[in-house]
């Protein structure tokens, strides 16, 4: 069907025909049917498929040919910014003709542009449920006029944790009899059907299967490798083919970094992008790759969500994807509006197991590739070692100093890390477990142990005069003269009197004994002691004496 057979608005044609569409896609042709009569629409649809231009062409039409709906506005929620971003652009360039805005309402940049554009009243509202749902909070953004909701690659949203924010967003608007829904998923599960059946009023089901994009328009290979040969494999893969601009997905936001970086190391040209990266270092590589700036570039599933990059070669899935699902997205990036590509999968022992669900969900094969030692070529970035942070240094194995390279290495100067061997400081020894907590005082206090060395008598005679010299004061006694009894301090034990403790020697390797010690009476200075009462006198006591008095 030609797009001049709907017999749409003139300025909304005149828009259509600039932007170069003249027939519609399967899809498209199957949402007009129901979508320009006001019909609700939960759709299965892969990206690349033209569901966008179906949905904004639908909802144009109506605006334009309904009065009643000249004033109404348009909530399209997506699941990504970048998929956000590209629904405006492609809603500016249909509508360019028409008295219609669009604006797009996401995350990690500031909200003064966003807060204009709804003072500015715009009609056309595509976000992501996030920074919606934080505009509604502040009183910025009103739904009571929406009177049409579109929620894309819903599936990815149950993916991604949104289904919670989604369902607060469907509370704050018109009753599903006041507006029409659109719905549109790359699989209708039970997930997605029950969000439908709940959120619209008797929504008409259109399901394209995933072969028609998958198996007939891309032409996929599968390489059964190693982890340790993965990387030479990809640099063999991509010396063969030479592709204008390729694309290569990993499952892990770490990996995605180092296998940049690496491939930088080993001559070419490419970026990253994930979600940890900041919003204006993704869309400035957005917008390179897709005026052809940039051949080659790593992203994760969730990044690379909403990239409409027209013509590009190749697709390589460097890490089997564990969701069967997300194997349909990542190559319907090459088949973009039922143009061929090409999808080549590295199945390596660490994710292969996601190989079999894949082959289910499709009902067909991966053609398997053989290859031999002449597609593996060298890695020249073996010998660096990455570490996961962001940002560091790239170390080689055999060089002593940190090298400025791409990644933390572990001897870098901007590495962070721990320092090279050859610079390790040595290892001491533990102390032993008796002298962990032994303090100075300890020490002075307790006898030496056999082979200690211990100062002399005449050395050890002035430490403890150092130590227990008394403060003299101006008032202080004199020492005694020969032959005279120093006086006793007050304050001080008395004088012990009896015979002195002796030891006697035994004969070496029988050790030494203690002769048994008789404890001298102490004499008491002031003569006999007073007596001591053997019990004292309680409050009992002196209440039984009151009693007896009485």
């Amino acid at each position: 069907m030609e797009f001049q057979e709907l017999n749409l608005h003139p300025d909304l044609q005149k828009g259509i025909d600039e932007a170069g569409f003249t027939t519609c896609m399967p899809v498209q042709e199957m949402v007009f049917a129901h979508s320009l009569s006001g019909e609700d629409i939960y759709a299965q649809s892969q990206t690349g498929t033209g569901k966008t231009a179906a949905f904004l062409i639908s909802i144009m039409q109506r605006i334009m040919t309904d009065s009643s709906l000249r004033t109404r506005k348009v909530l399209i929620l997506a699941p990504t910014r970048e998929l956000a971003v590209q629904i405006e652009t492609e809603a500016k360039k249909l509508g360019k003709h028409l008295p219609i805005t669009a604006g797009a309402f996401y995350g990690g940049v500031s909200y003064v542009p966003q807060i204009d554009m709804l003072r500015a009243d715009v009609q056309i509202i595509v976000g992501t449920p996030g920074r919606v749902i934080d505009l509604l909070q502040q009183g910025k953004m009103l739904f009571k006029d929406v009177g049409f909701l579109v929620i894309d690659e819903a599936d990815r949203m149950f993916d991604m944790g949104f289904i919670d924010d989604l369902r607060r967003l469907l509370r704050y608007l018109p009753p599903a009899e006041q507006r029409q829904t659109y719905l549109f998923s790359a699989t209708l599960g039970l997930r997605v059907k029950d969000l439908a059946w709940e959120y619209m009023r008797d929504p008409k089901e259109i399901s394209i299967e995933p072969e028609k994009v998958t198996v007939e328009l891309v032409t996929q290979e599968l390489y059964h490798v190693g982890t340790h040969e993965k990387l030479s494999l990809l640099l063999g893969l991509l010396s063969r083919d030479k592709p204008k601009s390729c694309l290569v997905f990993c499952n892990q936001k770490f990996m995605v970094e180092e296998l940049a970086r690496r491939l930088k190391v080993n001559g070419f040209d490419c970026e990253f992008i994930m979600g940890d990266l900041p919003q204006a270092k993704r869309s400035e590589v957005i917008e390179r790759l897709k005026a052809g700036k940039i051949g080659l570039l790593v992203a994760t599933d969730v990044a690379a969500r909403g990239l409409d990059v027209e013509a590009l070669d190749l697709v390589i899935n460097y890490d089997v994807p564990e969701d069967a699902e997300s194997y349909v997205h990542r190559i319907g990036r090459t088949a973009r509006a039922g143009k061929s590509g090409k999808a080549i999968t590295l199945a390596c022992e660490k994710f292969v197991y996601g190989l079999y669900a894949i082959e289910k969900y499709l009902g067909t094969k991966i053609p398997v590739m053989p290859f031999d030692e002449a597609l593996l070529l060298e890695d020249r970035s073996s010998d660096i070692r990455f570490s996961r942070d962001r940002g560091g240094e790239g170390r080689s194995r055999n060089s002593r100093q940190g090298v400025r390279g791409y990644g933390s290495g572990r001897g870098g100067a901007y590495a962070g890390g721990r320092p090279a061997p050859d610079k390790q400081e040595p290892r001491r020894a533990a102390p032993r477990r008796d002298e962990q907590r032994r303090s100075p005082e300890d020490e002075r206090q307790q006898p030496p142990r056999a082979g200690q060395h211990t100062p002399s008598g005449e050395g050890q005679r002035q430490a403890q005069g150092q130590q227990r010299q008394p403060q003299r004061q101006s008032g202080a006694q004199k020492p005694p003269q020969a032959g005279q009894r120093p006086p006793q301090r007050q304050g001080t034990a008395p004088q012990r009197h009896g015979p002195a403790t002796t030891r006697q020697s035994t004969p070496q390797g029988q050790g030494q004994q203690r002769q048994a010690v008789q404890r001298p009476q102490l004499a008491s200075p002031t003569g006999p002691k007073a007596p001591v009462s053997a019990k004292k006198i309680g409050i009992l006591d002196k209440i039984k004496k009151l009693f007896k008095k009485s």
